[in-house]
């Protein structure tokens, strides 16, 4: 829900046309701001497969006033069923609703948030640039000049990178920060249609390679695996890609053995290692600030990077909205935001080490309970 307009800027450069990105730029703009977006694909295109909405992402959406449409294209629960890796059912995960109306937990396949995203974000008249990226900042104190990889400039009362967790912002600006860290994990995706029996979310732990199935449409889910990551000369090919993963679904029962005797070469199959940081204070330098994975990057066990992405551009529009003096403004964003984004990391890379030492299920369980739980607050 917008707020009052902002009268501390004028115009804002957002570095970055991904879910961070995207939701500052429309927090912004429908706040009154000039807001330029730039990302470097030219097509402005994402890959993935599913993304696990959960009821604190779920209400930062509503804000954004994108809720009805991720409902009606993505797919909506109030439940997790947490299994043995056999397929012996454990516990439920009781995810009430945080809030009257709003949808518990459920999951939209990437591409398909993206387009509900662009779609505002071209409501709003937001001028997108892509194929672009930054190449240099000439950082004042009363705005930011920029140069652009295609040689052109502009100067801007805001700079925000949101540019992912290889950001070339950080690298400009912000010296006294470094890269993600590895956490010892690799994460597995596969987009399948939907499993005839699966009713809600599901986990599968006790294993050495835990996995969940999140619904994303009515007729097509996502199973993620967590395995421990094995450094490798060359990337896998679609087939090896496929042959691994279907051998380390092989101990599964319940759904997860039922995707392992259904998936074929031509799902969609991805691998990449996790790395995870919170990047030390200040997120701000002057007139440019960071947010998303660029500053907070986290792993998916809690399935609250994106959550925490689109809170991050929500509380900066907010904290710009309530002062005129701008320094003032990023500080209370950067005090809003540093804690809850510190338990969101901790607490996954804590989940991982746990898997990583085949650690008891139940505990597992109890881990990810209470860090929902603790979200569930408002941001």
């Amino acid at each position: 829900m917008k707020t009052d307009l902002i009268g501390s800027i004028a115009t804002a450069l957002v570095v970055g046309g991904g879910i961070g990105g995207m939701a500052t730029a429309i927090s912004l703009a429908e706040r009154g701001v000039s807001v330029e977006l730039i990302d470097i694909d030219p097509n402005w295109r994402v890959y993935g497969a599913g993304i696990t909405i959960t009821g604190p992402t779920l209400r930062a959406y509503k804000q954004l006033g994108m809720l009805d449409a991720i409902k009606a294209e993505g797919a909506i629960t109030n439940k997790t069923r947490v299994f043995r890796y056999d397929g012996t059912h454990l516990l439920d995960l009781d995810e009430p609703s945080i809030e009257e109306g709003l949808p518990a937990t459920g999951g939209i396949m990437r591409p398909t948030l993206h387009r509900i995203m662009q779609t505002r974000v071209r409501e709003l008249d937001i001028s997108v640039r892509l194929g672009l990226s930054v190449s240099a900042l000439d950082i004042g104190e009363g705005s930011t000049g920029v140069t652009f990889s295609d040689g052109s400039t502009g100067n801007y009362d805001l700079v925000v990178g949101a540019d992912s967790v290889f950001s070339s912002i950080r690298d400009l600006a912000f010296p006294h920060m470094g890269p993600a860290v590895p956490t010892g994990q690799g994460c597995w995706r596969i987009s399948i249609r939907k499993p005839p029996s699966l009713e809600m979310g599901e986990f599968f732990l006790g294993h050495a390679s835990p996995c969940g199935i999140t619904a994303c449409a009515p007729d097509k889910v996502y199973m993620w695996m967590l395995t421990p990551h094995v450094e490798r000369e060359a990337h896998m090919t679609e087939q090896e890609l496929f042959d691994t993963l279907k051998g380390l679904l092989a101990d599964f029962g319940g759904n997860a053995g039922w995707i392992r005797d259904n998936m074929v070469p031509s799902d969609w199959i991805n691998y990449r290692p996790l790395a995870a940081v919170l990047q030390p204070k200040d997120w701000f330098n002057q007139r440019v600030v960071l947010l998303g994975d660029a500053v907070h990057a986290t792993t998916p066990h809690l399935a609250s990077g994106a959550g925490m992405a689109v809170e991050s551009g929500i509380v900066l529009a907010e904290e710009l909205a309530r002062t005129d003096n701008v320094m003032d403004a990023l500080l209370a964003y950067q005090v809003r935001r540093y804690d809850r984004c510190r338990d969101v990391i901790e607490t996954s890379v804590s989940v991982g080490q746990l898997q990583l030492e085949h650690g008891d299920p139940k505990v597992h369980a109890e881990l990810l309970g209470a860090a929902l739980h603790r979200l569930n607050a408002p941001f």
